[in-house]
């Protein structure tokens, strides 16, 4: 291939990267707005109580959404490996068993939901003030877990399946139907917390009825085929989408851990401005996640064609864009802070913005490293390196964080919680760049081989 044939392919890659990136950036963000607009219309429409109570049960919806995010990476990334390598026959086997894995799990969480809700409730600590309103937001997550499995699957494989756009439209879509019904319901309709978890129910629902556009049209290359049951093929497409379930169960956990650590410390306040914190921090890492499931498909493509240095290339595109943005996002939450707690403040609490605002501009402080982690564990998992990817997002996710959280806590309260999410995600950075040069290591070596 000559010089100006590979500077050709460069370039159609680069705008390629840059599409499917935009896309999945604004359908990611618009994806986050299920959580924010509960945070926003709760604490309008229900206070601190309210706040507290959708804090308590969102390691649920982190759950649930794992599992529908491994499924749908490591099904779709396998699909899109298939792809690279022109075996259809795999491509189909990849959506059919990741929609089989999507049912089973399905099935489990609304078994939970229907006989577990106050077990689990009682098991996140909620009190007598907030124990109805969070068992009731949990249960209805449950029991609409498989709308949620469903929609994270499809948008995975229509994404990789060459229609990025439709997945963002999706998306949106989704999102901004979840944000006029949870003023629906919490205001004209006065359905409390009960219409906030409604209209966060429905919105995958509406999703997957625009993602069918894509499957139902000829334009789809993957259908749903019967076939054996292979536990070891299942538990292949599992492992791929294992850094992502870790992601979403880790921050699901960390949640559980600092409510506890801030309930010990400045009681339900606290753990109201940490949901602040902790819901706009599902928007930033949006945008990261975005960048990476636009680097994916393209990276997971390469690789399967043999392509490493394109494979590499696309990574270095996808970190340099997530420091740009990482130092543009902490410049404006940092300055803005205080209107930002605001927003959420309707009672005017004064100890409830004292601590929103430090735990922002601390805490956020975090992100110059967690876009790095996000881009490199989802870079192993696009190109089969399971073990790498696993151990980025377990080192960020609980193997640093919770010890972090309670040794600096126990040094410094409640400015110590804060700070123990950017320490731990510095030191997972760390590891995550020594796993990445030994890849270029070995990838340079088999250029030389």
């Amino acid at each position: 291939m000559g010089k100006a044939t590979r500077d050709e392919n460069r370039r159609l890659l680069a705008a390629e990267f840059t599409r499917y990136t935009v896309l999945n950036v604004c359908g990611m963000i618009a994806l986050s707005c299920y959580i924010l607009a509960d945070t926003f219309f709760i604490s309008q429409g229900l206070g601190t109580n309210g706040l507290t109570a959708l804090n308590l049960a969102i390691p649920v919806y982190s759950l649930v959404h794992g599992c529908g995010l491994m499924l749908g990476m490591g099904g779709a990334t396998r699909y899109s490996i298939s792809l690279g390598q022109e075996d259809k026959e795999r491509a189909n086997e990849a959506f059919s068993r990741t929609l089989r894995l999507a049912a089973l799990f399905a099935a489990v969480f609304v078994l939970a939901g229907l006989t577990l809700s106050r077990a689990i409730t009682s098991l996140l600590q909620a009190d007598e003030a907030v124990f109805a309103m969070t068992e009731t937001y949990l249960r209805v997550i449950l029991l609409f877990s498989p709308a949620f499995l469903l929609n994270d699957c499809l948008i995975c494989f229509v994404r990789n399946d060459g229609n990025p756009r439709l997945s963002m439209i999706a998306m949106i879509t989704g999102s901004l139907a979840n944000v006029l019904l949870d003023y629906v319901f919490i205001f004209p309709l006065q359905l409390g917390i009960f219409g906030a978890v409604l209209a966060t129910g429905l919105a995958p629902v509406i999703s997957i009825g625009i993602l069918s556009i894509h499957v139902l049209s000829k334009r789809c290359r993957f259908r749903y085929r019967n076939g054996t049951p292979s536990l070891r093929a299942c538990c292949g497409i599992a492992a791929l989408g294992v850094p992502s379930l870790v992601t979403e169960i880790a921050s699901g956990l960390v949640i559980l851990v600092f409510n506890f650590i801030l309930l010990g410390l400045q009681g339900n306040t606290a753990v109201a401005a940490y949901g602040v914190v902790a819901n706009l921090s599902l928007v930033i890492t949006a945008v990261y996640t975005g960048i990476a499931q636009g680097m994916q498909p393209l990276a997971s493509r390469q690789y399967g064609a043999g392509r490493r240095s394109d494979t590499e290339q696309l990574v270095r595109w996808a970190l340099a864009a997530t420091f740009l943005l990482s130092v543009l996002l902490y410049t404006v939450i940092s300055a803005g802070a205080g209107p930002i707690a605001s927003v959420f403040n309707r009672e005017g609490n004064a100890e409830l913005q004292r601590l929103a605002v430090e735990g922002m501009r601390l805490y956020f402080l975090g992100i110059l490293f967690s876009g790095f982690n996000i881009i490199l564990s989802t870079f192993f998992t696009s190109t089969e390196q399971g073990p790498p990817a696993q151990a980025i997002s377990l080192a960020r996710g609980l193997v640093v964080i919770l010890p972090a959280a309670f040794l600096l806590s126990a040094l410094f309260q409640v400015t110590g919680v804060w700070l123990s999410y950017p320490a731990a995600e510095a030191i997972t950075s760390v590891l995550g760049a020594a796993l990445f040069a030994r890849w270029k290591r070995m990838h340079r070596a088999e250029k030389q081989d």
